[in-house]
């Protein structure tokens, strides 16, 4: 995140607090200010990323002051701590929810953002600040649950099939490297595709699948091991165990808060 507001707003300033010398020193080689010290850093600044462990953060409320948090512009890219909960901790703070994923890294998020203040006119500046990481979307806060197993974890889920196509071509003897390369090409293209000629999915398998050709046995072998039913319980499972997750840290917090 530290990289991306850099490169996307140089003369920002950006405050950053961690746990060990080893992420202080990574966010001081970024350029952002760098302090252990919670209570600091929040009162420095105007807009507030919470990007914690949910199980950490009663270790950062627990260090800052109540009311450092008022009129505070708080973004929460913690999963699972609910906004109501975040509004009632964060006393006086205007708190949003966010989960972009790791193509931060690369300025290529799809990162989903929530209020429950439709009016605030503060949506305007985390949706700049938000932009600098990728595309930027406006979802009710249910959604963040979904969001988290399809967009969230969806790199990992991605690059799996990624690497199974690969080892498939290098088991038909192909070269690991070329191979790897290839689908990178492929898979960019075929979204690039996608996105620009506004088709849907089943719209290229039709194009590119002839009778008794190459396609069409791969699409048996697919349909055979129930690859497009395993994607889909893939996004549910993940979807369930986020939900349970963010109940979870949810409770545990207001409990302990005694909200």
């Amino acid at each position: 995140m530290i990289k991306a507001l850099k490169s996307c707003m140089p003369d920002l300033e950006i405050y950053a607090s961690g746990r060990s010398d080893e992420t202080l020193a990574r966010a001081s080689a970024l350029g952002a200010r760098v302090s252990r010290d919670n209570a600091y850093v929040v009162s420095s600044a105007d807009l507030i990323i919470v990007s914690v462990k949910p199980y950490h953060f009663l270790d950062l409320y627990n260090q800052v002051p109540v009311d450092f948090w008022s009129s505070k512009l708080v973004v929460s890219v913690m999963a699972g701590v609910r906004l109501e909960t975040l509004s009632e901790v964060l006393c006086g703070a205007e708190v949003f929810r966010a989960m972009p994923n790791i193509n931060t890294l690369v300025a290529k998020s799809a990162t989903a953002i929530a209020t429950n203040n439709e009016n605030s006119g503060s949506r305007s500046v985390v949706e700049e600040v938000f932009r600098c990481f990728g595309s930027v979307y406006w979802v009710p806060e249910e959604y963040l649950d979904v969001w988290t197993s399809l967009v969230g974890s969806g790199p990992a889920f991605i690059a799996e099939i990624i690497d199974g196509l690969v080892l498939g071509a290098v088991s038909s003897g192909m070269t690991r490297e070329v191979a790897y390369r290839a689908t990178l090409d492929m898979i960019e293209g075929t979204v690039k595709l996608l996105r620009e000629l506004g088709l849907h999915p089943i719209e290229i398998r039709d194009e590119v699948t002839t009778p008794s050709g190459t396609t069409i046995q791969g699409l048996k072998t697919l349909e055979a091991k129930g690859i497009k039913a395993g994607l889909i319980e893939v996004v549910e499972t993940s979807f369930k165990r986020s939900r349970e997750i963010g109940l979870e840290i949810d409770n545990s917090i207001r409990s302990k808060v005694r909200l």
